[in-house]
């Protein structure tokens, strides 16, 4: 007997708010399908404000934030979603207002909003399909980058060996001063050679919105990896363009044109500290994660 169930994630991250929408095929003698029905992507930059001067989402934010739930509302009882969960992380964490925010949100669209820390966010990440990857006796190190925070962890012989989350975003990356993200990259530095010294053949799985474009933009097929040499090019030849190029020549949305390139930077940096010669790019997220942690009732 086949039967399909709908849910819905919303993610409420420090550069984009995301709404998934996804069918759950379950069926006798094998195991749960995941299949995403829809991907909504709305550039509400919650970082530009929680990271700098007074650390306050803005009122237009508020306003912004509030229209985006009630449009995902209206999409989920489009969809039939019968359960959803929405989860924010680190902008509306660090937020003064964050609690403030949700509340708002709560009593004019009865959307439950719940803000969530980096070690809770990377448990879920990693219930996605990032399992398949682990397998065997291989070392991976697990790299997420969003918008206000990194989430390191490293896996051995298919289980986790440490986890660490780490303030260095993209968005709190473009804001801070070079010296603040000098020291930031310096306390990775140490912490991913530390943990990673022991190890063999090691290489990275790369998740968040900027490696998936670049992913994308390096025309491999879906499981092949991305190499150490072609992604530091990339880098380089990121760099040498302006803002207006990499929207106008490469098609890049505005709010991923400048943040595309401290997340290089992010990656190629774990790559080369860990000896890392190649990283995989899975299409795994909080989202994902969210909805296999709703149908296993672990949220």
């Amino acid at each position: 007997m086949l039967e399909i169930k709908k849910y819905g994630a919303i993610d409420i991250g420090s550069n984009a708010i995301r709404l998934l929408i996804s069918n759950v095929i379950v069926s006798e003698d094998k195991d749960p399908q995941f299949k995403k029905s829809s991907l909504v992507r709305v550039p509400i930059r919650l970082g530009a404000d929680a990271f700098v001067g007074e650390g306050i989402i803005s009122e237009q934010n508020i306003t912004r934030m509030i229209n985006a739930m009630e449009a995902f509302k209206l999409l989920m009882n489009v969809h039939n979603v019968e359960k959803y969960k929405a989860c924010a992380t680190s902008a509306m964490r660090e937020a003064k207002n964050g609690q403030d925010v949700v509340q708002q949100i709560s009593d004019k669209t009865g959307v439950q909003i719940d803000i969530i820390g980096g070690k809770e966010e990377a448990a879920i990440i990693s219930s996605t399909d990032l399992n398949q990857l682990i397998e065997g006796n291989n070392s991976y190190l697990y790299v997420d980058v969003g918008g206000g925070s990194t989430e390191f962890t490293l896996f051995s012989e298919g289980k986790i060996i440490t986890s660490k989350s780490f303030k260095m975003g993209t968005v709190r990356l473009l804001n801070n001063k070079k010296s603040k993200n000098k020291e930031i990259f310096a306390d990775v530095e140490k912490w991913i050679k530390k943990n990673t010294s022991h190890l063999k053949n090691i290489s990275l799985i790369g998740s968040g919105g900027n490696i998936n474009k670049l992913f994308k933009m390096s025309g491999r097929t879906e499981g092949k990896p991305i190499s150490y040499i072609y992604l530091n090019a990339q880098y380089q030849f990121l760099k040498q363009m302006s803002f207006n190029e990499r929207v106008s020549e490469l098609s890049l949305n505005q709010d991923r044109a400048d943040v595309i390139i401290p997340a290089t930077k992010i990656y190629i940096s774990a790559m080369k500290w860990s000896g890392a010669k190649k990283i995989y790019v899975p299409k795994i997220g909080l989202s994902d994660g969210i909805i296999k942690s709703l149908f296993y009732n672990k949220l």
